[in-house]
């Protein structure tokens, strides 16, 4: 017997079972993770991406905008990228520039202003799909109105997350949403800002990407 038929030997003596049964992942989840209230998930969802260095601010669906030009006035920033054609997009092209915040969109080929976008957009602004509490994840599907060159070039990302839609894990966010019938190009989850750590182990944000992530977590009003 050859080598290679040794080898091939093994792995077919190694293969699991036709009649194998499929692991129960769902009764796993469920013996093993609490079940939470809107209230709790978003309160693990905010300590976990708090502590991989986010930013998260508390904002109703009336006020969103004003805190999103103070947090933009408190860094110096006055310009942002936002998405045109979509809700929160257009209410920010209508309410910041008069507060002395131009507003840009991404309405042509990256081709065309590729040095604009990495050299003179400070911010930007997009929304999410979800979130995870377990691990204070963001989950972001890109598309033709929020490319996903908005979330990963400008320093400074401010992100709109709904606190109707923090999924306790990331299997409860992939059954909820449907996933197994069609996902995106790009599917991103953000944990916090960019970060990498060098051959000596040292944890650097802000590397290769936003420098600073903040969330705008609507809940309902107060």
């Amino acid at each position: 017997m050859s080598a290679r038929d040794r080898i091939l030997a093994k792995l077919r003596a190694g293969a699991p079972s036709e009649n194998r049964s499929e692991p129960d992942v769902a009764g796993w989840f469920a013996s093993h993770r609490p079940v939470e209230t809107a209230a709790q998930k978003a309160a693990r969802f905010r300590s976990c991406i708090e502590l991989a260095h986010a930013e998260v601010h508390a904002v109703t669906p009336n006020n969103w905008l004003g805190k999103l030009h103070a947090v933009l006035h408190a860094r110096g920033v006055d310009k942002i990228l936002v998405a045109e054609g979509t809700a929160h997009g257009d209410a920010a092209l209508d309410r910041l520039p008069p507060q002395g915040i131009e507003c840009s969109t991404y309405d042509i080929a990256i081709e065309a202003w590729k040095s604009e976008l990495f050299n003179a957009t400070p911010a930007s602004l997009t929304a999410t799909r979800a979130a995870i509490a377990e691990t204070g994840t963001l989950i972001l599907w890109p598309d033709e109105h929020e490319p996903r060159l908005m979330s990963l070039v400008p320093p400074v990302h401010i992100v709109l997350l709904d606190a109707a839609a923090i999924y306790n894990t990331f299997f409860e966010a992939m059954q909820a949403e449907g996933w197994k019938d069609g996902l995106p190009t790009n599917a991103l989850l953000i944990s916090g800002p960019s970060k990498t750590a060098d051959i000596q182990q040292t944890l650097a944000y802000g590397a290769h990407g936003p420098k600073e992530l903040i969330v705008l977590l609507i809940g309902d009003e107060q």
